[in-house]
Parts: structure tokens; C-alpha cells; sequence
């Protein structure tokens, strides 16, 4: 229990400082950014499963048609979900695309009632309806529609559901997701290459190694993950994720010193008590049962537990 936490806090304070990584990366674009790290996550994650003697795995995934369709969708969500994110950051929107996954236990109650058909409790219900009126404060006075957050709430919350219908271990997964994308990705750095506007191999060799790194610091805090969710319950994993946009929510506030109006604070705040209703209700929920070991290999869409693959 005590290392299946620290597996937790490792996982989700190293996601919580990815908006200290990607400025590293600058004078290179989001674009670019987000096909380097397709390219190194697939090379790292292909390394570490041949080191594991488990590739004959992800050819097994790859010819169950199901899965490969599950999983190719769920390709197209994650890189649209990294390149919004990459974006948020290298445009200081951190505090927004925080918001985003403060709101993404929200979308995942939303997605147990619209596709699993489960029936909110009242404390739920109330969860939801705080979400929404912070989305309206937020829009209506925070000077626009706040599409970062909800794109990446959206499109994090359908990955973890496809995630969920495919129900395959982290790694595999994100091999196979890595792999559909290898493509279109290693394209765009050719094209880059070609026209003399790539950064990989003109800024330096310190600036080439922390292209490259993105590959482990994808692959890490999911194997991390996959440590703690075997370890401990779904509760605690489900409370340990609000680390993560905590940490951007401080580092977008105090370190890059984006600004934070009063009807941010009055959007944030509800989304804050939206996420404690959220809370007390799951830890009665847990309460009404034995709280068991969360099983499973450390995959998305376990909610509330989705590991933020940021």
C-alpha cells in the first residue's frame, strides 16, 4: 500500500511538472514538438516491452480487429489531447489546460450515465451542475470560451472510455497508439527536415537530447502509474490524480505568473467544490463495501482513476 502511493505520487507529480519540460523544447513548435514525442514514445515504450520480452503481445493486439479499431481512435484522441496541451503551455494557457483536467473526473461521471447508463446519485448530480455553472462563469467573464479546458477534458475523457472498451495494459497500449501515429508523424519531421525549418538537429545537442527525452517522459510516469493501481484502491488513486493539475494550476499561477481575475478564481473555486462533492461521494460509495486492490494493468478510463497522460 505504502509503495503503490509513492508509485501514485511519483506518477502524478512528474505529469503535474510537464509545463516546466515543453518551454525546454522552444525555438521547436507544438507541431513539432507533438510528432517528436509520437516518434520517441513509440521507440522507448518498443524498447522497454523487447526488454520485457513482451512484443510477441503487441503483435497479438495488433491482429484483434476490435482492439486495433479501439485503439486507433484512441490514437487520434491522445495526439489531439498532447498537441492542445503542448500548446497550452508554449502559449501560457497553463492555468487553462489545469482547468481542463480539474473538470475530466466531471466528463467521466458524464460518460458512466450517457454510455454505461448509470444512475447519478444526488451528490453526483450536484458535482455536475457545479461544473456547469463554472463553465458559464467562466466563459461569460474570463474573456472568452475556455476551449483549451474543454478540449482537453473531452478528448481525455473519450480516450479513457475507449481505453476502458480495449482493456489493455499501458504500455501495449500506448505502443500500438504510438504506432498508428508513427506515420503522418515521421512525415511532418521529414517535410521539417527538408525545408531547413526543423530545430532536431540545429540547435545543439542539449536541445536534440530533450526532443529525444519525450519518449521517457511519456513512458515513465505511465509505468509509475501502472505500479500504483495494482497496489492500491481505486479511491486513493482517484484522490491522488488532483495532484496533477494542482501542480500545473501553481506552476501556471506563481511560476509563469498568468493572470488569475476574480471570476477565474469564482470559476476555479466551483470546480474545486464540484471535485470535493465528487469526493465525499465516492469515499461513501467505498464505504458501503470492502475497499479492494484496484486491478488492472495501469490502462485508462477506470474512473475516477485515468491516469493523466499528458
Amino acid at each position: 500500500m505504502r509503495a503503490g502511493v509513492l508509485f501514485g505520487l511519483g506518477a502524478y507529480s512528474l505529469w503535474g511538472l510537464f509545463p516546466l519540460y515543453f518551454p525546454l523544447l522552444d525555438p521547436a513548435g507544438p507541431v513539432e514538438v507533438l510528432a517528436h514525442r509520437i516518434v520517441w514514445s513509440l521507440v522507448f515504450v518498443v524498447g522497454v516491452l523487447a526488454a520485457r520480452s513482451r512484443l510477441r503481445g503487441l503483435r497479438a493486439l495488433a491482429a484483434d480487429r476490435r482492439t486495433l479499431v479501439l485503439l486507433s481512435a484512441s490514437s487520434v484522441l491522445i495526439a489531439t489531447n498532447w498537441g492542445v496541451y503542448i500548446y497550452a503551455v508554449s502559449a501560457d494557457h497553463v492555468i487553462e489546460a489545469a482547468l481542463g483536467y480539474f473538470v475530466n473526473p466531471l466528463v467521466s461521471v458524464g460518460f458512466g450515465v450517457l454510455v454505461f447508463k448509470e444512475r447519478l446519485r444526488p451528490l453526483q448530480v450536484a458535482a455536475l451542475v457545479l461544473g456547469l455553472v463554472a463553465v458559464v462563469i467562466l466563459t461569460a467573464y474570463s474573456g472568452g470560451f475556455p476551449w483549451i479546458s474543454l478540449v482537453l477534458a473531452a478528448s481525455f475523457g473519450t480516450y479513457g472510455l475507449l481505453k476502458k472498451l480495449a482493456d489493455v495494459g499501458a504500455s501495449e497500449g500506448l505502443a500500438v497508439e504510438t504506432l498508428v501515429l508513427l506515420i503522418p508523424a515521421a512525415a511532418y519531421l521529414a517535410a521539417l527536415g527538408a525545408s531547413g525549418d526543423g530545430t532536431f538537429t540545429q540547435e545543439g545537442p542539449g536541445h536534440l537530447l530533450l526532443l529525444a527525452a519525450a519518449g521517457p517522459v511519456t513512458a515513465i510516469p505511465l509505468a509509475l502509474f501502472g505500479a500504483c493501481v495494482t497496489r492500491v484502491p481505486l479511491s486513493t488513486v482517484g484522490l491522488l490524480q488532483y495532484l496533477t493539475p494542482v501542480l500545473q494550476f501553481l506552476i501556471g499561477w506563481l511560476v509563469q505568473g498568468e493572470d488569475m481575475p476574480t471570476s477565474r478564481w469564482v470559476g476555479f473555486a466551483l470546480v474545486w467544490t464540484a471535485l470535493l462533492v465528487l469526493s465525499a461521494d465516492a469515499v461513501r460509495g467505498t464505504g458501503r463495501t470492502v475497499p479492494g486492490p484496484a486491478t488492472g494493468s495501469g490502462d485508462q478510463g477506470a474512473a475516477p482513476a485515468e491516469p493523466c497522460v499528458l
